[in-house]
């Protein structure tokens, strides 16, 4: 069993020489689940299969010569010139649903054909051209720089059979790369095809791992993007800080426009306020709104949240009839309502009824034993308080250095027997 890992696709070739990929452990970008593999399928005469190539580029071919093919074969396809080296990504009644989902309209369409099952050349062929992407691409990148042309070369495609490239570059303005064309075509000797992608689609072909700790969507299931506009931040009440709001293209986050429609409908049931609400004891300026708990919050200073009360919505609508008509409410909120404070930061709470979390740190001292009963070593049965007494009175008479010479033992001593020779 022979493994080659290239374009974020692992394949590997059976007993019988036959390439297979491992598209089941979700190794390839935009991976799709065939949640209707297992269901039978009764309609035989499904001829279309969707392919997918380098990265997050997918396209659409025909079976013409009736072979079944399952998700992850890798097989050849018809090309424009020559021929390709893909991977089957998704087969039978799933198909039309993606089409579907990628607006594609298969009517008057006419399909690429699928040629055949790769073999072993054309895997060579393919994992040579693979090769040499790299190479071209920052070679690529110093011919455009030379050329003082403003757009990054962010990856190079080559196709299975090293006849055609496809350069993929981000620019923000037009970019007239006729001459750069000819270049690269007199340099490398193939056919080129200059394709524009977005910031977006750039994140997307890279990968990595978003703020939420997963996959980036664009890299993952996404592959149609919408634009995303910096309302809808404030319909979320979302902090309108730029480092937290761009995701890792330099653009604003997808998935700021996943809930957008549902803050939307709910703030349908809100007033809209144009000016404070007027009150005897002062007015209440607008801070924020809790589209969950139907609740509006008021603060007496518009410039700070320390003090926030919260109102119902049936009673800003109250409040504001009211005023509309030039009275005054006696109280903001009802009796029900009550002043909330902003919360400070938590500190320690004893939850278990211990004094100290360092209860079970062990104490190296020795301890004293203070009992009575107990005899202190020198033949009385004092209490400990006036046996310690003793050595104290002893402390302020002269110290004699002769006393205090560790005394001989008096053991006699062995004498050693001679050793034998």
């Amino acid at each position: 069993m022979i493994r080659n890992i290239s374009r974020g696709c692992c394949f590997w070739r059976d007993e019988e020489g036959k390439p297979q990929a491992e598209h089941r452990k979700g190794c390839q970008k935009l991976e799709v689940y065939d949640w209707l593999e297992d269901t039978p399928n009764p309609l035989e005469n499904r001829t279309i299969i969707e392919v997918q190539f380098k990265n997050t580029r997918k396209s659409f071919y025909e079976i013409v010569d009736g072979v079944q093919y399952i998700k992850g074969d890798i097989i050849v396809v018809e090309a424009i010139p020559g021929i390709d080296v893909g991977v089957v990504s998704i087969t039978g009644d799933l198909v039309e649903k993606q089409m579907r989902r990628a607006r594609f309209n298969p009517q008057g369409f006419e399909f690429r054909k699928v040629l055949r099952r790769a073999n072993t050349y054309d895997i060579e062929r393919w994992q040579e051209a693979i090769s040499l992407e790299h190479n071209t691409m920052i070679r690529a990148r110093e011919i455009a720089a030379d050329l003082g042309l403003k757009m990054k070369i962010g990856d190079v495609e080559y196709q299975g059979d090293r006849m055609k490239a496809i350069f993929y570059y981000i620019a923000d303005d037009r970019v007239d790369f006729r001459e750069l064309i000819k270049i690269f075509a007199e340099q490398f000797r193939i056919r080129v095809e200059m394709r524009q992608i977005g910031a977006r689609q750039e994140a997307g072909r890279i990968g990595g791992i978003s703020a939420c700790g997963r996959e980036l969507c664009c890299s993952t299931w996404q592959n149609s993007f919408s634009s995303v506009a910096i309302g809808a931040a404030r319909q979320q009440e979302i902090s309108l800080n730029p480092q937290k709001l761009a995701g890792q293209c330099g653009k604003l986050k997808c998935c700021l426009n996943y809930e957008v429609d549902s803050y939307i409908d709910a703030r349908k049931d809100f007033p809209r306020i144009n000016a404070p609400l007027q009150a005897m004891d002062g007015d209440y300026h607008l801070v924020k709104s809790d589209i969950f708990k139907k609740t509006m919050w008021f603060s007496p200073d518009p410039y700070s949240t320390a003090v926030m009360i919260p109102i119902s919505i049936e009673r800003v609508y109250k409040i504001l009839a009211l005023n509309r008509k030039g009275v005054k409410v006696d109280k903001l909120v009802d009796e029900t309502m009550q002043k909330v404070v902003a919360p400070t930061e938590p500190s320690f709470i004893n939850v278990v009824g211990e004094e100290s979390i360092t209860r079970f740190d062990k104490n190296n001292k020795p301890r004293r034993n203070n009992s009575p009963n107990r005899n202190n070593g020198n033949g009385d049965n004092r209490p400990p308080r006036e046996a310690a007494k003793q050595p104290n009175e002893q402390q302020d008479k002269p110290r004699n250095h002769e006393n205090t010479k560790p005394k001989h033992n008096n053991r006699p001593r062995t004498q050693r027997k001679p050793q034998q020779s």
